[in-house]
């Protein structure tokens, strides 16, 4: 029996040559986060939601033409048989050991790239039949352990291993291969002070919270730009440009291209050469991974955190479904190619719970992939759409959440900190926006109040704008230019955790109506959200005296009111929205 207008969506879609072609006429449709209530529905009635399509007698008949000449199988599945071992005999015995020309720098900064490269054999595949390693010695290790670094095959017959030294002074280095010219190679580098800009790779600090590598406190600023990398060069340069002005220091982004709503054009550049009509998952393309690593490289410049998404479902080429094998190839390739940059996190995936050809073994085995091969310990962790993943898993260095309630998500991040133990970092509250969809139509004074929530609860919020334009734009995929009224009042918001004590908020007990947040004893900002009180009255313990702030956050003025306050106190308020009070305890005699 053939596939037609009554066969249920889930079997279309399990079919990966009817896949395709659906996704080919409705790339929106079948990657909805509608999909799972929309699975059982016949095909034909869920085509028939586009109107444009539904209108086209012509292009429908050409649709179900090709659906009913597929046969009823399932295609979904990829191959799960692994690649084979890397041989010894790669290279013939005359070949002499550690025969390859080397080069490197003989001096890196702390926290910079070494980048060593070598030429060696171009022989079948060397992305597979290579296997590559530098082991690195610091000259006072100290008892501290080798540090293995994995290297990678970049095409003509060039090898690099690319190693973030983080410490300084004299290191060391030898090859592993089984390819008899990159075995045994040696080099000697020193490794300097760091740059004044260069503090290091972000890591999680005081529990829930994070700072660099050489202690500077870090607070993730973050937006959403998922396929910014994969549009016309000129948008990518105005995206760079629009975050050089913006307050943000972290961006969300895909390493595959997107399929989704406003975002269906085809990028230039892809992972992977194809076979035909088919990607070769075993060969990379190099020139896709240069134009990736550049783009990162321009972010670490402007003090920008990549936040590389390995996997999502929005997906049309099969990026999404290749297959253990293929999955880990890639990962491994690309951890080894990335690892070295200081400003890289890891989202093994985007709304892990939509790519349905995966399980949570295939996460943790993905997730494993990454730690093996990523010898500088990048922070890890993975994103929800329906259900939370289970952030307490140990690779997990911190959680990146989506909302799961259409109103109430930055509320919940102080109970989050206490559930999970760890960083709560709200990568998806909703957007900034003006789209038919309901995640991407708040204004933005509802985003800045979800920022403001968040972290007065001691997490952190990220930003995305979907505003509808001619061009179909929209920075949360495709980057661009900000036009909304919110990164102005988030980088207000920056500035006000850049004030607090160590540079960062806890939640404290709060009013009923308003919560607190801030360093026990020392500073105190209540939020009042989308009240809007006339006045408030404030309890403060005996003995203890403050000065008073009151906080615009939407005005982005602060108003310090004369003298300081002790006791029982009233602040008058300007009963506007989005208004907060900022309580810094004074020592001393009260005055």
């Amino acid at each position: 029996m053939t596939l037609n207008p009554d066969s249920p969506l889930h079997e279309v879609l399990a079919n990966r040559a009817a896949r395709a072609v659906v996704q080919n006429y409705l790339p929106g449709i079948v990657n909805s986060p509608m999909l799972p209530q929309l699975k059982d529905l016949p095909v034909g009635q869920v085509l028939g939601m586009n109107a444009t399509l539904s209108s086209n007698e012509n292009e429908l008949a050409k649709l179900w033409q090709l659906l009913g000449a597929l046969p009823r199988e399932d295609h979904r599945q990829m191959p799960q048989t692994r690649h084979a071992a890397p041989a010894n005999d790669y290279e013939p015995e005359s070949v002499a050991r550690g025969s390859a020309a080397l080069s490197h720098a003989v001096d890196v900064g702390c926290w910079d790239i070494l980048e060593v490269t070598m030429d060696g054999p171009a022989l079948g595949n060397p992305f597979t039949d290579v296997e590559l390693t530098a082991v690195f010695v610091h000259a006072d290790a100290d008892g501290r352990a080798e540090q293995p670094v994995g290297g990678f095959y970049d095409g003509g017959g060039t090898y690099k291993v690319r190693f973030m030294p983080d410490r300084q002074g004299e290191w060391t280095f030898t090859t592993r291969s089984n390819a008899r010219s990159l075995d045994g190679l040696k080099g000697a580098f020193r490794c300097s002070a760091p740059t004044p800009v260069n503090h290091g790779p972000v890591r999680v600090a005081d529990r829930f919270h994070f700072a660099h590598a050489d202690g500077t406190r870090y607070s993730p600023i973050g937006t959403t730009a998922y396929a910014w990398t994969h549009q016309p060069q000129s948008v990518q340069e105005r995206t760079l440009e629009a975050l050089a002005g913006s307050p943000f220091n972290k961006i969300r982004m895909c390493v595959f291209p997107k399929s989704y709503l406003f975002n269906t054009n085809e990028p230039d550049l892809f992972a992977f050469e194809r076979s035909g009509d088919d990607w070769d998952f075993t060969r990379f393309n190099p020139e896709f991974f240069r134009q990736l690593e550049l783009r990162i490289g321009q972010l670490a410049e402007l003090g920008i955190e990549a936040d590389l998404i390995l996997f999502h479902a929005y997906d049309r080429w099969g990026f999404s479904d290749m297959g253990a094998a293929a999955d880990d190839l890639f990962v491994s390739y690309l951890v080894r190619r990335l690892s070295a940059y200081r400003n890289v996190w890891w989202s093994v995936a985007n709304e892990y719970d939509l790519l349905r050809a995966k399980s949570v073994e295939d996460w943790e085995r993905i997730a494993g992939v990454v730690t093996a091969n990523d010898p500088s310990g990048h922070l890890l962790s993975i994103h929800n759409c329906f259900g939370f993943y289970d952030y307490n898993r140990p690779w997990i260095t911190h959680a990146s959440v989506q909302r799961i309630d259409v109103y109430r998500t930055a509320e919940n991040t102080d109970a989050w900190r206490e559930a999970w133990g760890k960083p709560v970092v709200i990568d998806e509250c909703a957007y900034e926006g003006d789209i038919d969809q309901g995640w991407g139509n708040i204004t933005g004074e509802e985003m800045v109040r979800r920022f403001w929530e968040g972290a007065v609860r001691g997490g952190y919020v990220g930003h995305g704008e979907t505003y509808l334009n001619e061009a179909e734009e929209l920075w949360w995929s495709k980057g661009g230019s900000l036009v909304g009224d919110s990164p102005a009042r988030i980088g207000f918001l920056a500035e006000i955790l850049r004030q607090a004590p160590g540079g960062v908020l806890d939640p404290l007990p709060g009013d009923w109506d308003a919560p607190r947040g801030g360093v026990p004893g020392v500073q105190e900002l209540i939020y009042f959200g989308f009240n809007r009180p006339s006045y408030r009255t404030i309890f403060l313990p005996p003995g203890k005296a403050c000065t008073v702030d009151v906080i615009d956050t939407w005005n982005m003025t602060v108003e310090r009111l004369d003298g300081q306050r002790s006791g029982i106190f009233r602040v008058e308020l300007p009963a506007r929205q989005y208004m907060a009070i900022r309580l810094d305890m004074v020592d001393g005699p009260i005055s």
